[in-house]
């Protein structure tokens, strides 16, 4: 008898290990280059690994598209992505919201290179532009809005990237691009001299940190925890300074609203 406890205490045994030791993804999305997300985001996802108790491995995409494929597809078990992406994949597969970024709304700009003479809205009209992607919300769907209630003609050019959209406009191969402040104060500093901030969009709630559904739900308190105790801790708010971020709050899935009545449709159609 105390053989059979014995092995079932083992088996027991391993099994919480084996589900303890469950490796989830934290899924960024790529407003910058892998390598760039990874250096930045890697120590923090580490620090959150620590602190939650679960193994969490850092993920991206090549490029926006390919990013809202895999949130589609449910393939991260974690990710931070813009707020018109949590709108779209709430709802299906079905994201739940875990935090966001504190004392913070998102807002798009455009940025001209700092020699620039354009000046307006309208001076855009009939000209090619640089996003990142068509649901880039505050770097593309924003602009592309007003330019449209504007009645400005324009074309645009996607270019996979915010830092690729700066590193255009700084070369000339586009007279203005979207982009947002935290990207735009991240970029390579040699590119962002070449640049100056050319209009703004009204604000929004930001990003969104979610969790897949299928996560179970005390792994899914253990990292909005630790994502909350972040901000809090020496370390951990020295990590979140890394990306430009003050600290994190808790967040729930009404908070995005305000982006629902935009009534915006680019991943519906």
């Amino acid at each position: 008898m105390k053989i059979r406890i014995l092995v079932l205490f083992v088996m027991v045994f391993a099994l919480c290990s084996n589900v303890s030791a469950k490796e989830y993804t934290f899924g960024i999305v790529p407003q910058q280059s892998a390598k760039k997300l990874a250096q930045k985001w890697g120590p923090i996802l580490n620090w959150l690994s620590e602190k939650a108790g679960v193994d969490i491995k850092f993920a991206t995409a090549r490029d926006i598209p390919t990013f809202e494929k895999r949130l589609a597809a449910g393939e991260y078990d974690f990710a931070y992505m813009n707020p018109y992406h949590f709108t779209v994949f709430n709802r299906s597969p079905g994201y739940v919201a875990l935090a966001r970024q504190a004392n913070k709304s998102i807002q798009g700009i455009l940025v001209v290179h700092k020699d620039s003479d354009l000046s307006t809205l309208s001076d855009l009209q009939n000209t090619t532009l640089a996003f990142p992607s068509p649901a880039a919300f505050a770097a593309s769907l924003l602009p592309q809005a007003e330019l449209k209630k504007n009645n400005i003609v324009y074309k645009p050019r996607y270019v996979s990237s915010h830092d690729s959209v700066y590193l255009n406009v700084a070369k000339g191969l586009a007279p203005a691009g979207g982009g947002v402040m935290r990207t735009f104060k991240n970029t390579d500093p040699a590119v962002r001299a070449q640049l100056r901030i050319f209009w703004k969009t009204s604000k929004y709630t930001p990003h969104a940190i979610a969790s897949h559904p299928d996560v179970p739900v005390v792994d899914r308190r253990k990292v909005q925890n630790a994502l909350i105790a972040m901000g809090k801790s020496e370390v951990g708010a020295e990590l979140l300074r890394s990306i430009r971020f003050e600290g994190l709050q808790i967040a729930d899935d009404d908070l995005w609203d305000d982006v629902r009545a935009l009534n915006l449709t680019v991943l519906d159609d």
